[in-house]
């Protein structure tokens, strides 16, 4: 039984896309989930303003609350430009998490993502959870988010090869809820960014373990 689990995700969206079933899973048992955003998600966009922030902002809290999350934070670091902030600010506000609420678990990006974002919140997640004695972190996860895990060219970046699953065939409605309240960030099917096909690859995940949904990770480090 976990007893604290962080979501570091780089944007709003990530972690309703990458882990939103288990986060209903685990809350669901009474574990307190705790999420933060790394970066802003919108400022890259030829058009913007503060409003639309304020918007990405009530979403994510309204999926949070969909999820029974305890509670979300913004960094609002500038959206596809996390290359261009120095590595130690992110982990430094990645480490300031940790301390305040000391998660046995950490579900994080993939490091193969296309998004530069993803990339780098992952290396920070990475150096934030050396493994020094009496860090309380014993578990690190990695999930993959459609239309940018699946988009890496083979041989361009570390593949994504699961190797954990999480059963969510009691929460996959729970996590197409929370994902509806993106609806700005959503596109039509065929793109992997749509309901349609966010169900089809926890459908396809499920299969692959003998259940009917499921997410699958990358099981970066477990302490037993």
């Amino acid at each position: 039984m976990h007893n604290s689990i962080l979501i570091v995700a780089a944007h709003p969206d990530d972690e309703v896309l990458g882990c939103g079933g288990a986060i209903a899973s685990y809350t669901a048992q009474g574990v307190p989930v705790q999420v933060i955003f790394v970066a802003d998600g919108i400022s890259a966009r030829v058009t913007h303003d503060t409003a639309e922030l304020e918007r990405r902002h009530t979403a994510a809290r309204k999926a949070g609350d969909c999820l029974s999350i305890s509670s979300v934070k913004f960094c609002d670091f500038p959206d596809n430009k996390l290359d261009t902030v120095p590595l130690l600010s992110i982990v430094q506000t990645i480490e300031q998490a940790i301390a305040q609420y000391q998660p046995d678990t950490i579900f994080t990006h993939h490091a193969g993502d296309v998004n530069i974002d993803h990339q780098r919140v992952h290396q920070a997640v990475v150096t934030a959870c050396r493994p020094q004695p009496q860090h309380p972190v014993k578990t690190l996860l990695f999930f993959e988010v459609p239309s940018s895990t699946e988009w890496q060219p083979p041989g361009s970046a570390p593949s994504f090869h699961p190797n954990w699953f999480i059963d969510i065939s009691q929460t996959l409605a729970v996590k197409q809820q929370a994902l509806a309240l993106y609806q700005e960030e959503l596109r039509p099917f065929p793109h992997p960014r749509s309901q349609q096909a966010v169900t089809a690859l926890a459908q396809w995940r499920g299969a692959t373990v003998g259940v009917a949904a499921a997410e699958a990770f990358i099981l970066g480090r477990h302490l037993g």
